[in-house]
């Protein structure tokens, strides 16, 4: 079966009418660096097709003390932006780390957040920085928290009939680290990524963010993790409980990339690095 209509609307409320009117029948794409090679493939036949770079979702602005990046932004865009911005180098780290540059002038910030593992490195970062996800749909648009937006194994909790709009990224000074762990140095599947904010004051750490990836069915916080680095020092005993309770929480499983026995000790040796690099 090939493709027998490909749709470009012009704006999100248009795309938010073809996409109730053909259902789940119309897969909707920005960049295609992930739904491309499943119709190249013949893993996915769509009938319909809707691409939305027309869709007036591009852009990128700071507001209000927050970096608010359109679903259709490019990575190499928000990858420039980042670097301008100054504030978030862990965006700009995680984006380093995703793929070539030819991916990364195709793929896009929102496209990124449906990438399964071990890929979407920048859905960790974002998770680290306590992004929120911006969903528009007929009733109108909703705000919700990265973490709350992955419900499963390539599941989020976007409606049928939604669209994501925006990711929101709050500027604030935390320290961050971002690690990526791969067979190559680059352009390579993950083994684990691990992405930490946190605030210090007083030499007490607080509000520990620490994020996960490629050892889960999404991109994840090790909650236990962070409470254990909640009102403490940086030192040796601290790292290491933390670093323990992040391998407890991962949930990997073999592939042709790496053993879940390895993912999972990799996780406690990145994060007590992450966590030394911090300290």
């Amino acid at each position: 079966m090939t493709v027998l209509e490909y749709l470009q609307p012009e704006s999100l409320d248009e795309a938010i009418a073809l996409l109730g009117r053909h259902g789940a029948d119309l897969l909707v794409m920005a960049g295609g660096t992930v739904a491309m090679p499943l119709v190249n493939e013949g893993i996915s036949l769509p009938e319909r097709v809707m691409g939305l770079r027309r869709a007036g979702l591009d852009h990128i602005a700071r507001r209000d003390g927050e970096l608010r990046i359109g679903a259709t932004a490019t990575l190499g865009r928000v990858l420039e932006a980042a670097i301008d911005a100054s504030d978030v180098p862990l965006l700009a780290d995680a984006i380093r780390s995703t793929g070539s540059w030819a991916v990364r002038n195709l793929g896009t910030i929102g496209g990124n957040l449906f990438t399964p593992p071990p890929g979407g490195d920048v859905a960790v970062a974002l998770l680290a920085l306590g992004a929120r996800v911006r969903l528009a749909g007929p009733g109108g648009e909703r705000d919700i928290a990265l973490e709350d937006f992955f419900t499963g194994y390539l599941a989020t909790a976007l409606a049928p009939d939604e669209l994501v709009a925006e990711v929101i990224v709050p500027l604030n000074a935390r320290r961050a680290a971002f690690r990526k762990l791969g067979r190559k140095a680059a352009n390579t599947p993950a083994v684990v990524t691990v992405a930490i904010t946190l605030r210090q004051d007083d030499g007490r750490t607080h509000d520990a963010r620490i994020a996960l990836g490629a050892v889960g069915p999404h991109p994840f916080r090790a909650t236990a993790a962070e409470a254990a680095l909640e009102g403490r020092a940086l030192d040796g005993a601290t790292i290491e409980a933390a670093a323990r309770a992040a391998a407890e929480a991962s949930r990997p499983v073999d592939d042709p990339i790496a053993s879940a026995w390895y993912r999972r000790r990799m996780v406690e040796v990145i994060v007590r690095r992450v966590l030394e690099s911090l300290a």
